[in-house]
């Protein structure tokens, strides 16, 4: 199954939307997985037309995708679990962190940091997908490609731009 891991969209601002690379993502995508920081319910009703979405909210998610949407998530997708959670804290033991918090998951996905990552720790990924639309402190525009086949995860940073 392939899954396509987003967070931090921060859509609609101003005529800013998603780019065709991101949409060549996620038109592909069996499941989308968004770890927060759609900003408004209609970022995420769009997602909602490409694919099956599951998420969380994020710090600067509107009254209504806060009210929602859970602070924290697990989706099993085949054999595997996932975990996801917006903020996951000081990065000085984020990865300890993350995976004391979501036991018994195969991989945990957050957002907040606009920066990607995809690491193992202790067995279990960490992944951060970075942003589609604002890189910050990133080199670039990114998004997680995850294929599950079981309990095979295999993750792969794609990143949207130069």
């Amino acid at each position: 199954m392939l899954l396509v891991l987003l967070a931090d969209t921060h859509l609609p601002r101003g005529g800013r939307r998603l780019a065709p690379a991101s949409l060549a993502q996620l038109e592909r995508a069996e499941l989308v997985l968004h770890a927060g920081d759609f900003t408004r319910m209609t970022a995420l009703d769009e997602l909602r037309q490409l694919a099956h979405v599951e998420a969380v909210h994020g710090n600067v998610d509107d009254a209504e995708l806060q009210a929602l949407l859970p602070e924290r998530l697990v989706v099993e997708v085949e054999a595997t679990r996932i975990g996801m959670v917006h903020d996951a804290g000081p990065r000085d033991g984020r990865a300890d962190r993350l995976v004391r918090e979501f036991p018994g998951c195969a991989a945990v996905v957050y957002g907040h940091t606009h920066m990607p990552e995809v690491t193992r720790h202790r067995g279990v990924w960490i992944l951060n997908p970075g942003s589609p639309t604002e890189r910050r402190r990133s080199p670039h525009r990114s998004v997680i490609s995850l294929e599950v086949a079981g309990d095979e995860l295999r993750p792969r940073l794609v990143v949207l731009d130069s």
